[in-house]
């Protein structure tokens, strides 16, 4: 029997104590994505909670996965988020390990590992007393195995890939239950595949790509938006965790095209 292929949108946390432009993208991407994936802290900057733009989630109707990194956090920290995700009604998890932050240190004592061990032990504490299992996941890369103690995990983000054949590989090399999502990004600009060629380990985008880019600023979302296609139509995986890099509008209107 064939899973249904979902499509789990990335949206900005607000920087500023307003979330405005969060329901704005929500409301925007409603329409034709299955849940919102909430960062958290993502590019070592501070934002507003992962966990409350969560609520706010589903506050406008929709479902959320709010991302938690063990960067910022102890083990009394994560309690606490746990305790506020459980007020809330948020059980949706990412855990990540998080990048380096631009002010600061890592607050060390936690890893993703002993955060998905944590968060599986407290439901059956008596505070938590009535709160359902939470749902879990973790990252990966697509060149990389998945590791044996993220298989505890309920489901995995793939490292963002510009490569369908990549995804669908990783996919016959690694056979798991869980639901796998692939992860796809816009490419904005030739500048951002610059930073990203440098930024981040393993990532391939094809020069192709970057020159239509740069011919066209709007072909990067056209591209991102195939690229989901392609993957649905593969079979290979459950679905995408899709980054618009703030082109909401311009991805909504071809997804709904599109799908």
């Amino acid at each position: 029997m064939s899973r249904h292929f979902s499509v789990v949108c990335e949206i900005e946390p607000p920087t500023r104590p307003d979330l405005t432009r969060a329901r704005h993208q929500i409301g925007m991407l409603a329409p034709v994505v299955d849940d919102f994936l909430i960062p958290d802290n993502h590019i070592g900057r501070a934002t507003v909670s992962s966990i409350a733009v969560a609520n706010e989630v589903h506050a406008m109707g929709r479902r959320s996965i709010a991302c938690l990194n063990s960067r910022d956090r102890n083990l009394l920290g994560f309690q606490r988020d746990l305790l506020t995700a459980a007020a809330y009604g948020v059980d949706r998890f990412l855990f990540v390990a998080g990048d380096k932050p631009t002010a600061g240190d890592r607050a060390g004592g936690l890893t993703v590992r002993t955060m998905i061990e944590e968060a599986r032990a407290v439901t059956g504490r008596r505070e938590f007393a009535g709160v359902e299992p939470f749902g879990i996941g973790v990252t990966s890369g697509s060149r990389r195995r998945l590791a044996s103690w993220k298989r505890e995990a309920d489901f995995v983000f793939l490292q963002v890939g510009f490569s369908v054949d990549e995804f669908v590989r990783w996919r016959e090399e690694n056979p798991t239950d869980q639901p796998v999502y692939a992860g796809v990004m816009v490419l904005a600009s030739a500048g951002m595949a610059t930073r990203l060629r440098a930024s981040v380990p393993d990532i391939e985008i094809p020069d192709a790509l970057v020159e239509r880019v740069a011919a066209d600023p709007d072909a990067g979302v056209a591209a991102a938006c195939e690229q989901v296609v392609a993957l649905r139509d593969s079979g290979a995986c459950d679905g995408v965790h899709f980054v618009p890099v703030s082109r909401y509008r311009q991805v909504a209107i071809q997804l709904e095209r599109l799908l």
